[in-house]
C-alpha cells in the first residue's frame, strides 16, 4: 500500500502542530502499533523533545497575541517538519520517492500552517481570551484524532484533512479582509498614541 495517503495527512497536521505529529508518530511505532513509522521517530530523546515542544506550543497557542507570534517563529519549522516526517514515511515503506514525499508533506504543511496562522491572526481581532483557547484545543484534538485514524485508515484520513484544508484556504480568503482592516485599526491607534505623546510634551 502507498504511503502518500500517510505523508499527506502528516504534512497536513504537521502545519498545524509539527511536535504532535513526531509525537504521536513516534508513539505509534514504538508501540508496534505500524511498521510505516521508521525507528528515527521511535527514538527516546526524539519522543522527550517532541513531548517538551508540544508541552510548550499548548501553553503558547492559547495566549492571544503570543499564538501569532509562536506562528511566526514556526513558518520554517512547520513546512521542514513536514517534508522532513514526509521523506521519513517514504524512506521507510519504499513505495514513495523521499524527495516527492518531501515535497508533499512541506508543500501541504506550508498551506495549513498558513490557514493556521491567518485564522489565529483573525481571532486575535476579538477581544475576549477565550477564542483562542478553544481554536487551540479543537487543533489540538484534530491533529490528534486524524493522526490516530490515519494509522487505520490512512485514505479516508488524507480525504478528510484534505477537504479541511480547502475549507481552510477558503475561510482565509475571506478572513483576510478583516485582518487587513484590524491591522490598518491597529497601526492608526498607535499612530494617534505616538502623536499625543508628542504633543503632550513641554516645548523645548
Amino acid at each position: 500500500m502507498s504511503v502518500l495517503p500517510l505523508v499527506f495527512t502528516s504534512g497536513w497536521a504537521s502545519g498545524i502542530n509539527a511536535y504532535a505529529v513526531v509525537l504521536l508518530l513516534g508513539v505509534f511505532g514504538a508501540t508496534g502499533l505500524t511498521d510505516e513509522v521508521p525507528e528515527s521517530l521511535q527514538r527516546p530523546e526524539v519522543l522527550v523533545a517532541a513531548g517538551v515542544l508540544f508541552l510548550c506550543e499548548a501553553v503558547a497557542d492559547k495566549i492571544p497575541y503570543v499564538d501569532s507570534m509562536w506562528d511566526a517563529v514556526h513558518t520554517v519549522i512547520r513546512p521542514v517538519s513536514g517534508a522532513v516526517v514526509g521523506a521519513l514515511l517514504a524512506g521507510q515503506s519504499g513505495s514513495l520517492s523521499d524527495l516527492a514525499a518531501g515535497a508533499i508533506g512541506g508543500s501541504t504543511a506550508l498551506a495549513s500552517h498558513a490557514v493556521k496562522a491567518g485564522t489565529r491572526m483573525a481571532v486575535n481581532t476579538s477581544p475576549e481570551p477565550f477564542s483562542n483557547v478553544i481554536v487551540s484545543f479543537a487543533e489540538d484534538l484534530g491533529v490528534g484524532g486524524i493522526v490516530t485514524f490515519a494509522m487505520f485508515q490512512p485514505e479516508a484520513a488524507a480525504i478528510i484533512a484534505g477537504t479541511l484544508l480547502l475549507a481552510g484556504l477558503v475561510l482565509l480568503f475571506f478572513l483576510v479582509s478583516r485582518i487587513r482592516r484590524f491591522l490598518r485599526r491597529r497601526a492608526q491607534r498607535r499612530e494617534e498614541r505616538r502623536l499625543a505623546a508628542r504633543t503632550g510634551r513641554p516645548p523645548g
